[in-house]
């Protein structure tokens, strides 16, 4: 059972997957979405197939396949398969078998929320140093990185919640977040049902809020994170990145150890999902769901024009001031210093 993202902030509507093709189809048009929260998707929806007495393998391997650029998904599916072909593999019977892969499932899924609670006291502790006196942090958001993507209260959204807590968060500035507006639809929501204080703004705005010395850092998630330091996040990160490295503005990257993938060597090894025209030409149900209207497909371009929809971008490590994650903070980000802070985790082992 899902909050439909793709609902919100106009209705909030739960989604009941029942089998895994289902779940597929959530996650590819984004009713679920965020890194962290895909891993823990992707591992329920092993439980699923396996307490349906489905073939687990096939329905891993469609999970997997749903999203290319965000690494958890995989992670969370091949942590709950490998519980399930291990307990199979001991003879185990199927049902009881099922049950090891759902409490596989719930583990990742607490293991999640207790990594966001340790990322946002690190990920303050950091701006503070970073940051220090004043009255109040002025942070930039991209995306959605809060409750809606995690297990807990989120990644970058939890920093700037927990400095909001501590009454340190002077502003969140968030972008709208183009072309299906998560900023606007979802990160908007959550600040509000926060009570944070935030302004909304295009995407392209951001550049005169740099040029008006109006933000004091900028923080995202990551949906992978290669082994040299690149991130890849939403499309719209990279740009970000530059302008703050050109004002003189720390630029943060929160996310768990889970998105690192020691596979990757590089950002020119990341896949970068590209997804349909159809979401920049046309008012989707999805971006219409800021009015809470269904706009049914209305036009905003000529019919037949081609478009360039990249899901994410890549920012090089050189452009990230630092990356928090539940084991710490790295900066100056390096692949031997994202290597040893990784190797201090559980959860992921780089060699």
């Amino acid at each position: 059972m899902l909050l439909d993202q793709t609902r919100l902030p106009a209705r909030e509507v739960e989604l009941v997957c029942t089998d895994v093709p289902a779940l597929v189809r959530a996650i590819r048009t984004l009713a679920v979405r965020g890194a962290p929260l895909l891993g823990i998707a992707g591992a329920y929806g092993v439980a699923l197939a396996a307490a349906r007495g489905d073939d687990v393998a096939v329905a891993a391997e469609l999970l997997e396949r749903a999203r290319p650029t965000a690494v958890n998904l995989g992670y969370g599916v091949r942590r709950a398969g490998g519980a399930y072909r291990e307990a199979v593999g001991k003879g185990v019977d199927p049902e009881r078998a099922a049950a090891v892969a759902l409490a596989e499932a719930r583990a990742l899924h607490q293991e999640d929320a207790e990594a966001s609670g340790r990322m946002a006291r690190y990920g303050l502790a950091l701006l503070d140093e970073l940051l220090p006196g004043g009255d109040g942090h002025r942070l930039l958001t991209h995306c959605n990185t809060g409750a809606l993507v995690s297990g807990g209260e989120g990644t970058a959204f939890a920093v700037a919640l927990g400095a909001h807590r501590k009454g340190r968060l002077r502003r969140l500035w968030v972008d709208e977040t183009r072309p299906l507006l998560q900023g606007a639809r979802l990160t908007a929501y959550e600040a509000a049902r926060n009570g944070m204080p935030y302004s909304l703004l295009t995407d392209n705005a951001a550049g005169s809020l740099f040029a008006a010395g109006e933000v004091d850092a900028v923080l995202i998630g990551a949906d992978r994170i290669a082994a040299d330091g690149s991130v890849a996040n939403k499309v719209g990160s990279y740009p970000l990145a530059v302008l703050a490295q050109y004002h003189h503005v720390p630029f943060i990257v929160v996310a768990p150890t889970t998105t690192v993938d020691p596979d990757t060597a590089d950002g020119a090894s990341i896949i970068v999902e590209q997804r349909s025209a159809s979401e920049v030409t046309e008012l989707t149900s999805l971006r219409a769901g800021v009015a809470g209207a269904d706009a049914g497909g209305s036009l905003v371009a000529p019919v037949g024009t081609p478009a360039y929809n990249p899901a994410f971008d890549v920012t090089p490590p050189e452009l990230v001031t630092a990356i928090v994650t539940e084991e710490g903070a790295i900066s100056p980000v390096t692949g031997v210093g994202l290597a040893e802070l990784c190797a201090r985790s559980s959860q992921v082992t780089i060699s």
